[in-house]
């Protein structure tokens, strides 16, 4: 039972990890290459879309790591996975105080509404969320050390 929870997590948490990298590397630079409006209409979508879907899953992958820390308590590999949850916590701080009041104004952002500013709080979001993807990749290599 505790092999499946540790595959479960890691799967979980590294699909985050997945979709989290591709937002910061690949998603977004996308966005902001496209002409006119677009990019930042497309950013206003993609913060409601995953701003609805994101937080459940930081909070699942939590959840599972910290079942895995005590499920697997005396197992080798517990102060991995101990570290690995500590660093999603560091992860869930931050886009609770940094990364989220961000997304909140910019997923309702129209080129009618946006601030003159909206370019310098997108790229200060993109620099907070590369801390974040390091973050959250940095727990998914300790899991997946645990697991070996």
């Amino acid at each position: 039972m505790l092999r499946a929870l540790e595959v479960f997590t890691i799967v979980v948490v590294g699909v985050m990890v997945g979709v989290e990298f591709s937002v910061a590397f690949v998603i977004n630079r996308i966005l902001d290459a496209l002409p006119g409006d677009s990019g930042q209409l497309g950013r206003a979508h993609g913060g409601r879309m995953l701003g609805a879907v994101m937080p459940v899953w930081y909070i699942t992958s939590l959840v599972l790591v910290v079942a895995w820390a005590v499920a697997g308590w005396h197992a080798r590999g517990t102060g991995l996975v101990v570290t690995a949850g500590a660093l999603l916590i560091v992860s869930v701080i931050m886009s609770i105080l940094l990364l989220v009041p961000i997304n909140n104004r910019g997923k309702t952002w129209t080129p009618e509404n946006r601030p003159a500013d909206w370019k310098q709080q997108m790229n200060r979001w993109d620099r907070l969320h590369h801390v974040r993807v390091a973050v959250i990749i940095a727990a998914f290599a300790l899991l997946a050390a645990a697991l070996v």
